[in-house]
């Protein structure tokens, strides 16, 4: 809130997302509307309403998420003969879409993305990382066969993988969900998580396989190259605004924000020091401004008045701006400047003509040390097990755990839950191993708490 990225709004659990914070989804917008592009997909648009009886067709879909649900049911004065809900996803409208589109395999594959809100009715709550309405991506493909779904299900995970610790310089782990943690409806879940400062896991996307289980509920078919008559394969996949939650968690300090290079929305501010007392400093900071604008560097120059400098760089430090340059009557009879890094607060003393290649510098590496340090971080809360008994020692220490783990053990698995209100987070490939029941598994899970 201090930083300007989001305010409290009147309706319970709903945010205002201010300039700052929306330039910053803007960015990762941007950055993955780019690479969603470049694997083929298109962007639609789909109504936010969805009647009822669409979102019933999927059993265990409606089921998981009866509980968020927000619905109308009155038009104006008038009561609606069919509730409406509020989408909290649109597998039910888009499906009901795809079964007008879809006659034959050269329909297929579809490809398609939106952007969008959706609203889920949170009991508890926090900008960014919990709000009852939030902004979101969700790709829905469909596919001719199983096969191409998979790939389409993995390829988008890998682009949300790529993106988080590129862009975001966001750690991650990785993995397939357990059955009791999937997708509502989904065959098998995939998802990119971070463990954070407190050992709890925050879960920054999924990639959903869904076989052709909306297909058959949506009544989905399509003739294929053989004549016969096919419910075709479908995938859907998403990211929302708690990547900016991620974000704040994973970099921030006491100072306020640290933002990565790649996905500030102001990478360079520069801010004059006494120009009330020598015009010059404004004019040659507006042409460092001009020639850092040139080179790409996203750039602001803070010349409000009736300001101290001190009061300015604690603003944009909170603000989380990566680089900043501070240039006075001084450093003007030296040629000079100072410049600072908002990742470690270090600064020293450069030639003007040096600027540029020290920013490009400066971007790189700000960027890079900012993903190793909370890379080494996360991997130091993350330990390696051996039996269930761990799990509660590593819940209780802040931590997250790995386990050999058979995933047909569903009752261990709620048991543990019980006991120490941790989950699975993901599921990967192991080494041969033994699991908690005795049976030999080359699984091993990954147990959390999760916000």
């Amino acid at each position: 809130m201090k930083a300007g990225l989001v305010d409290y709004a009147p309706v319970r659990g709903s945010m205002v997302i201010k300039p700052h914070g929306y330039a910053i989804w803007e960015e990762i917008q941007k950055e993955l509307d780019k690479r969603f592009k470049e694997t083929g997909h298109q962007n639609a648009y789909f109504p936010l309403l969805i009647p009822e009886s669409f979102l019933k067709k999927e059993a265990e879909h409606v089921e998981g998420f009866a509980p968020e649900v927000a619905w109308v049911e009155t038009a104006g004065s008038e009561p609606l003969e069919e509730r409406l809900a509020i989408r909290p996803t649109s597998e039910a409208m888009i499906c009901h879409m795809y079964s007008k589109w879809i006659n034959g395999y050269r329909d297929l594959p579809i490809l398609i993305n939106q952007w969008a809100n959706v609203m889920r009715w949170e009991k508890t709550t926090r900008p960014f990382l919990r709000t009852t309405e939030f902004l979101w991506q969700e790709g829905h493909t469909v596919h001719a066969t199983k096969e191409e779904a998979l790939k389409e299900t993995l390829l988008m995970l890998e682009v949300y993988r790529d993106t988080v610790q590129d862009f975001l310089a966001v750690p991650l782990v990785y993995g397939q969900k357990s059955e009791s943690e999937k997708f509502a409806g989904a065959v098998e879940t995939h998802t990119i998580e971070t463990i954070l400062p407190d050992g709890q896991a925050l879960q920054m996307g999924t990639s959903h396989y869904l076989g052709t289980n909306f297909a058959k509920a949506f009544d989905i078919w399509f003739q294929d190259k053989d004549e016969t008559r096919k419910h075709p394969f479908q995938t859907s996949w998403g990211v929302s605004t708690r990547l900016i939650g991620g974000l704040v968690l994973t970099h921030g300090d006491d100072k306020g924000l640290i933002l990565p290079p790649k996905i500030a929305p102001i990478q360079i501010v520069i801010i004059p020091i006494a120009a009330e007392k020598n015009p010059k400093v404004n004019e040659i900071s507006l042409k460092i401004k001009e020639d850092l604008t040139k080179k790409g560097f996203k750039t602001t120059y803070d010349n409000r008045e009736n300001l101290r400098p001190g009061f300015k760089f604690n603003d944009w430090e909170l603000k989380g701006v990566p680089i900043r340059i501070e240039i006075g009557p001084r450093d003007l009879e030296e040629n000079s400047c100072m410049i600072a890094r908002r990742d470690d607060g270090s600064k020293k003393k450069i030639k003007i003509e040096e600027i540029i290649e020290t920013c490009e510098f400066l971007k790189s590496d700000i960027q890079k040390s900012l993903f190793e340090a909370a890379k080494s971080k996360m991997e130091n809360r993350i330990l390696e097990g051996r039996k269930s008994e761990e799990i509660k020692e590593a819940i209780d220490s802040k931590k997250a755990i790995w386990i050999p783990w058979n995933p047909e053990n569903k009752d261990l698995e709620a048991e543990i839950k019980e006991k120490t209100k941790a989950t699975i987070r993901c599921l990967k490939p192991s080494g041969e191993n033994i699991a908690q029941d005795g049976s030999k598994t080359k699984i091993k899970a990954l147990f959390s708490r999760a916000w």
